[in-house]
């Protein structure tokens, strides 16, 4: 299509929950808001908690120190713009600030994907090879794949970096969601997208299927090891933290499977947008209880953090 054929768009407009009671979408506001404020705090909690407390300077709790830092980054990638959205009804994002949103939100999960399987081969080394823990998660290593994680999910999707330059936007403006995701994008565009979709369904599948194997397997084999403990409060322990962990890992890998792989032009975006909902405010806001405030050590630590600062505020 020439330039002359084309419209310029310069904006987009979000209409995601826009057909709800204005009271509802008040009431709306005030719980993603609690809900962000806390995922926030609790996240930044761990981390200031992991950075103060000897304690918790361990493999496992610098990987957890990360997924809470990436979680905080996440869940603000999509719920400001949806608190703004349910309690101003402000809908309107500029191009650029569009895509900006949907590389850091699809570059940011990927990110997180690569942090679970780290996670749960950090597990696996510790339940399955306890003599050699020390010897193999040593603190060069699990720098090396945090930021591995981090370079991984953010270059495996950079081709959406030229999106703006690649897609026309000739016809409406107006996005079925509450944050700019890919699917709706695409299906808005007046260019011929089908690459850009088979470059989503191969990367996103092969991606998100890939790490949920590897995830899997280190779990198999840890749940395995937990069989063959002599103690049986040693094997009811480890099981209630496994099952914890698949628990979010289900509603994570479950939401992203959904939206994700094999996507189509076809996708109900009224689909979308609920799944979308479970991926970014309820994920996020449940991973500082499952990996870390569940923890007795980590409510320990939190204690006596509080304490400490009572007798120093109120000596």
């Amino acid at each position: 299509m020439g330039p002359e054929n084309t419209t310029t768009v310069t904006e987009f407009i979000l209409e995601g929950f826009s057909g709800l009671d204005q009271r509802l979408q008040l009431f709306l506001s005030l719980v993603s808001l609690l809900i962000y404020l806390t995922t926030v705090v609790g996240n930044a909690t761990i981390i200031l908690l992991v950075c103060v407390d000897h304690r918790l300077q361990t493999p496992m709790y610098f990987f957890i120190s990360n997924l809470a830092f990436l979680e905080i980054c996440f869940i603000s990638s999509t719920s400001i713009q949806l608190f703004i959205i349910l309690s101003s009804g402000r809908r309107t994002i500029s191009l650029s600030s569009c895509f900006a949103q949907s590389y850091f939100y699809s570059a940011l999960g990927c990110t997180e994907l690569v942090l679970l399987v780290v996670m749960s081969f950090d597990r696996y080394v510790a339940i399955c090879q306890p003599l050699h823990y020390a010897a193999i998660m040593k603190s060069q290593l699990c720098i090396h794949l945090v930021v591995a994680a981090w370079v991984t999910g953010f270059t495996l999707l950079s081709y959406r970096l030229v999106l703006p330059y690649k897609l026309t936007f000739c016809g409406s403006n107006k996005i079925n969601h509450f944050f700019c995701d890919s699917s709706p994008l695409l299906k808005l565009s007046c260019s011929d997208t089908r690459l850009l979709w088979k470059m989503d369904s191969v990367f996103l599948s092969f991606f998100i299927l890939g790490s949920l194997c590897l995830t899997l397997v280190f779990y198999m084999c840890i749940l395995f090891c937990i069989l063959h403990l002599p103690a049986a409060s040693g094997r009811k322990k480890a099981f209630s933290t496994c099952s914890s962990h698949l628990t979010t890992l289900a509603i994570g890998y479950g939401s992203c499977i959904a939206l994700y792989v094999c996507p189509s032009e076809d996708v109900s975006l009224e689909n979308n947008r609920i799944i979308a909902l479970l991926n970014t405010v309820l994920y996020p806001f449940l991973n500082p209880f499952i990996y870390s405030l569940r923890n007795k050590t980590v409510i320990l630590a939190l204690k006596e953090a509080i304490a400490r600062t009572i007798t120093q505020l109120f000596p």
